[in-house]
């Protein structure tokens, strides 16, 4: 009995859990009230935001709705390039849906492979894309597949439609290289200061005035709101659902679609470029590059096919070689050595006679008359040197200035720095000279080096915009202005700012220039165009047409005979360049026109091109403004108009009875004054509008 009254007891107090053993589970019950408590708290208020966000998207479906590029214009309001409607299909992967258990109907519906769409999706998860950024799957969808997308929204809630404004741009590469082309920014770009704030798949433009005005032109994109139930299915709105898009600006080119039409038409079949500009203001007119492209193939997606084949065409149609390419400028350099030798004091009494070549520094160099006696030059000024473009005078002008003399003045004009116009990627061009030589090759300049530049060869190197703007500020008695497709005026001030200290050049240059020395240019340039010149077989009847023709060589006569390339320079794989570069009229001329003849070889074949250009430009502008006398040559050509305002022009004396009623009113019109010599008076010739409106011509 006592025994088991002592089992019994030993037993309950075995059955007692100890203390400490209830204390350890009181605190780990503890613990897991306040880690839930924790995790309570985060969910409702640490985290509020981003799980309200996240609540948020699984009932509310957002679109975005992208904004229309800004509209591009010609000078006369007349649309160049448009923006037409086209609707891409895309997968909202917010929308929480298994996408490859749906991915075989919905590549069926859209007619693609299924494997293209798991690979879209593969790719944007690879990316690190979130969720919420949708896939676009296929662009420019037909009406069908998007009727397809609209039946089936509750059997795919994750497929959605959405309307991107594409650029429409005029057909067969018209204007192609200046207005340029759109397409998704790439990885490269991004990582540049200029589009650090752009996303993957957002549209800008890739060159020309679509990349240089990006963005004013790409406005600012909206977005569509949609209430959503479980299944994804629209059941209604949210307040504010829509954020309208806001289109980019439209903008007004320089363009003169006229001119810009006939200029496309001259050098249709060629290769080269073509620029317009009024060196009055910079203004380019038209601009024109061989061969071309069609933009419209960037508008969707080009494809890798077509890419590399405009990669790979030896004639580089993406270039735009109206404000890239750097070639040897020829003999239209030699109103740039007429000008630095008439300043410098050297040309006014220079004369050569010219028997078809000439030794210089030991070595003998051919005039382009060679070895024709009947055709050589004989003696040569500097007004013969111009108009028959004599490679001798030339020479000799070269061998009198040196290079620091002609690159002082070359530089002065221009050459060898980049105009500055509105455009990307522009090329500075090359001016050589002592200080160049030895700072690209660590070598001195060789006398004998600078006979070569005299003729616009050897390492000279220009574009056609420096060209234009080097003769047309010439022919302007020395005031260079920036050329530019867009006027600064009808920009935002910040980008108007920027636009005007773009190029590292003033906007306006003045390079003073003797009165006299400018007549002689502009005067031998006229008889360029008039029998004896050059260029004779462009003359445009009527018309103050002045200019210089210039033709390069690829390779030298001498390098193709000593290499057996005589044959293919034959067939023309080798043939050089023809330039030229014309003004209207001579002297503070509307219009300076160069065209570079890529394989052109012969300045006056070029310059059968600039006068195609330039008569559609005396015609229009005859039309226009109703004076069918406009740049007429029979006007006095070293008369320049200036216009004025005054009362009694006829005078009282000889019209005594309408003095009284003269002196009430102003009339207003332009007088041509004689421009003489240095020093001499101005002799004032008969007004060419007796009575008008005070500014007309």
């Amino acid at each position: 009995m006592y025994k088991r009254q002592t089992v019994t007891g030993m037993i309950g107090r075995d059955e007692k859990i100890p203390q400490t053993k209830f204390s350890v589970i009181q605190y780990v019950i503890l613990a897991v009230f306040l880690f839930l408590a924790y995790g309570l708290w985060s969910l409702q208020i640490r985290k509020n935001d981003v799980y309200s966000v996240r609540s948020e998207q699984n009932r509310i479906k957002e679109v975005p709705i992208l904004a229309p590029r800004g509209k591009l214009y010609d000078r006369d309001g007349q649309l160049i390039v448009n923006n037409y409607p086209s609707f891409s299909a895309l997968l909202l992967r917010d929308q929480m849906r298994d996408v490859n258990a749906d991915a075989q109907k919905i590549a069926d519906g859209l007619h693609l492979p299924v494997e293209d769409v798991l690979e879209k999706v593969r790719r944007s998860r690879l990316a690190g894309k979130a969720a919420y950024e949708p896939i676009i799957i296929k662009d420019d969808i037909t009406p069908d597949e998007r009727a397809f997308i609209e039946a089936h929204r509750d059997e795919f809630p994750e497929l959605e439609t959405l309307m991107i404004h594409r650029r429409l741009y005029p057909k067969d590469g018209f204007m192609a290289h200046l207005i340029g082309y759109v397409g998704e920014v790439s990885e490269d770009m991004l990582n540049s200061e200029r589009f650090e704030l752009y996303q993957k798949g957002d549209i800008v433009g890739q060159s020309g005035v679509e990349l240089q005005y990006n963005d004013i032109l790409m406005g600012k994109d909206g977005s569509r709101r949609v209430l959503v139930n479980s299944k994804g299915k629209e059941v209604g709105r949210p307040p504010n659902a829509n954020i309208p898009a806001v289109p980019g600006q439209k903008l007004n080119l320089t363009i003169d679609l006229d001119l810009q039409k006939a200029a496309e038409q001259a050098l249709e079949g060629k290769n080269g470029a073509i620029v317009a500009m009024d060196p009055r203001n910079g203004e380019i007119l038209a601009m024109v590059s061989r061969p071309t492209f069609d933009p419209n193939d960037f508008a969707v997606r080009i494809s890798a096919k077509e890419w590399k084949q405009l990669m790979d065409d030896p004639d580089h149609p993406l270039l735009n070689k109206a404000i890239q390419a750097q070639v040897a400028p020829g003999s239209v350099f030699k109103i740039i050595m007429s000008l630095a030798g008439l300043q410098e004091g050297i040309a006014q009494n220079l004369k050569v006679n010219c028997q078809g070549g000439g030794i210089f520094f030991g070595s003998y160099h051919e005039c382009w008359v060679k070895h024709d006696a009947q055709r050589a030059h004989g003696s040569v000024d500097i007004s013969k040197g111009i108009y028959q473009s004599c490679d001798v005078f030339f020479y000799t002008l070269a061998e009198r200035l040196g290079i620091e003399k002609i690159a002082k003045w070359a530089s002065a004009v221009g050459i060898g720095k980049k105009s500055g116009i509105d455009l990307p990627n522009e090329v500075s061009g090359i001016m050589p000279s002592e200080e160049w030589k030895m700072k690209n090759f660590h070598q001195k300049w060789y006398a004998g080096e600078v006979i070569s530049v005299g003729i616009g060869q050897g390492a000279v190197a220009v574009s056609p915009i420096q060209i234009a703007r080097a003769i047309g500020g010439i022919a302007m008695g020395g005031t260079f202005y920036r050329p530019h497709v867009i006027n600064p005026e009808q920009l935002p001030p910040p980008f108007k700012e920027a636009a005007l200290q773009s190029g590292g050049q003033n906007d306006v240059v003045h390079v003073p220039l003797d009165r006299q020395n400018w007549i002689t240019i502009t005067d031998a340039m006229a008889s360029v165009l008039n029998p004896g010149g050059t260029g004779v077989a462009s003359h445009i009847q009527g018309v103050d047409f002045a200019g210089k023709t210039g033709s390069t060589q690829k390779v030298s006569h001498h390098y193709l005979e000593t290499h057996g390339l005589k044959e293919k320079n034959l067939k023309g794989e080798l043939k050089g360049n023809g330039w030229f570069a014309g003004v209207t009229p001579r002297r503070n001329p509307e219009i300076v026109v160069v065209v570079y003849f890529e394989g052109g070889e012969h300045g006056p074949l070029a310059a059968r091109i600039a006068s195609q250009v330039i008569k559609s430009f005396v015609e229009k502008q005859r039309r226009v403004r109703n004076n069918p006398t406009l740049f007429s040559d029979k006007v006095d050509p070293a008369s320049v108009p200036i216009a004025g305002v005054w009362n009694n022009p006829l005078g009282g004396d000889e019209h005594p009875d309408d003095s009284a009623e003269a002196e009430d009113h102003l009339q207003g019109g332009t007088f041509l004054v004689k421009m003489g010599r240095s020093g001499s008076s101005h002799q004032a010739k008969v007004p060419v509008l007796a009575f008008g409106r005070a500014g007309e011509d």
